[in-house]
């Protein structure tokens, strides 16, 4: 995250329950329960940063009240409500509450020195508030850089957001500070407790579905056809009953180590632009050619078969109603398996989607005879995201940035963002020598077989061998 110094202040909710909630509460997704099981620990939340227009906090407590009140999920907290009568794992529920209030202050005491960087000051915050049990487990920041600059970040645990959740955010506060009223009703320095003001701006719908109904929607969905079942079951077998691993040494992750993470700009606009041209000679889109570009690089380091975890998302509405969930807020991301091992683009688009199929029904009982996604030291886990193909767009003057957590990890995770910007490979591993080595030289040949490919017309990219782009 790219943030300059500043005076940090965060508005600290009230909660209550809410006056109609179940006492019992309801079952939690079958992903925040793994998450939450693990239990309140550091690095569990996510964040995004943006500009804000030149208003007063006032204003800004005013615009993330009425976010709230538009996303359920956001009402919602998390419980350990004992063990499982069944498998005796913890019982993990959502609690439906309401924000009764909030109050801006700063963070930091007068002992903080003026020069200490913001982002560390939101790390330990977001560590200390943003974890699975809290109540809530958000918060919203800005950050005074002087001069009228503003910067707002808001973090929150991942049982309640995803990627495309933090963009739906930044659009929604933007909206509703556009919409709002002048004249604040709080400031920084007294407390003063900001109101929420009714109305939605125009461009939004009235109402979102919450992610709650999205797992309670799940719950009464058909099993999983037969051969979804069996290609389960091949995968697992495949792994000795683990999930993909990263197939090359990683040295000793018997426990988490601190974490490596390194990001590179692949490809300028220009260059993904040349990159899909190349894509569609061959019929396939950007994500297909990059996994052809990874099988070449496993060939070429023996690292065998493309094998790793393949986040998809969840927002497919029904028929007739297919952004039923596009502008909700939850972790509505479920893992698959991709695996390749074909570089010719179109067969790797076919095993795109056989993942994304994987992935669309709900994972519970397709996993319940290996006790659930087993958490695997070396897991491996590939991400693509073209957030220029998002339903919900972001004023580039907004300046968006996705923030992550600092963590202790045992794994790979790599991770392809598509913006206007262009492409990004980020990867994040455990800091040993042998991962350094090994990861690092597997993102280093990606990212040269990318710009190979790219850099070539579509009759001549990269060397061709029965129509596939390989990496020389």
């Amino acid at each position: 995250m790219e943030l300059s110094a500043g005076r940090v202040t965060v508005f600290e909710p009230t909660v209550a329950p809410a006056p109609d909630a179940l006492p019992d509460g309801h079952v939690a997704s079958f992903d925040q329960s793994r998450h939450a099981a693990a239990g309140t620990r550091p690095g569990s939340w996510l964040a995004v940063a943006f500009r804000l227009p030149p208003v007063g906090l006032g204003r800004v407590g005013q615009a993330w009240r009425r976010v709230i009140d538009r996303h359920g999920t956001l009402r919602t907290v998390l419980r350990d409500d004992g063990p499982d009568p069944v498998t005796g794992l913890p019982l993990i529920r959502t609690h439906d509450i309401v924000v009764t209030g909030g109050v801006w202050r700063p963070l930091g005491g007068p002992e903080t020195d003026p020069e200490t960087d913001p982002r560390t000051l939101l790390r330990d915050y977001f560590d200390e508030v943003c974890e699975p049990f809290g109540l809530p487990s958000y918060r919203l920041a800005v950050v005074d850089h002087g001069g009228g600059r503003r910067t707002a970040v808001i973090g929150l645990d991942h049982c309640h957001g995803d990627a495309w959740s933090l963009l739906v955010l930044v659009r929604d506060m933007l909206a509703f500070l556009g919409a709002g009223e002048d004249g604040a009703s709080g400031s920084a320095s007294d407390g003063t407790s900001v109101r929420a003001v009714a109305g939605t701006p125009p461009g939004l719908r009235a109402t979102v579905p919450s992610f709650a109904e999205h797992t309670r929607g799940l719950e009464v969905r058909p099993p999983a056809p037969v051969e979804v079942r069996n290609r389960w079951a091949e995968i697992m077998a495949a792994g000795g009953g683990r999930m993909p691993v990263f197939p090359l040494d990683l040295g000793d992750v018997s426990v988490p180590r601190d974490e490596v993470v390194e990001v590179v700009d692949v490809l300028d606009p220009a260059g993904v632009a040349r990159l899909e041209a190349v894509a569609a000679h061959s019929g396939v889109r950007l994500l297909p050619m990059a996994v052809s570009v990874m099988v070449q690089v496993n060939r070429d380091m023996g690292a065998g078969v493309l094998r790793a975890v393949f986040p998809v998302h969840s927002r497919r509405g029904p028929d007739g109603d297919r952004r039923r969930w596009a502008d909700s807020v939850g972790w509505f991301i479920t893992n698959a398996v991709l695996e390749a091992d074909s570089t010719d683009p179109v067969v790797c688009s076919g095993a795109v989607g056989d993942a994304i199929a994987l992935g669309s029904h709900p994972l519970e009982p397709l996993l319940r005879p290996w006790g659930g996604m087993p958490q695997s030291p070396g897991m491996f886990a590939v991400s693509w995201l073209d957030n220029r193909r998002l339903p919900v767009q972001v004023p580039a003057a907004a300046r968006p940035q996705h923030v992550s957590a600092r963590i202790m990890t045992d794994g790979v995770m790599a991770w392809f963002v598509v913006d206007d910007d262009g492409l990004q490979l980020r990867v994040r591993y455990p800091s040993t020598p042998q991962a350094r080595a090994a990861v690092g030289q597997w993102a280093r040949r990606v990212t040269d077989g990318l710009r190979a490919a790219a850099a070539g017309s579509p009759d001549t990219a990269g060397r061709r061998e029965h129509g596939t782009v390989t990496v020389a």
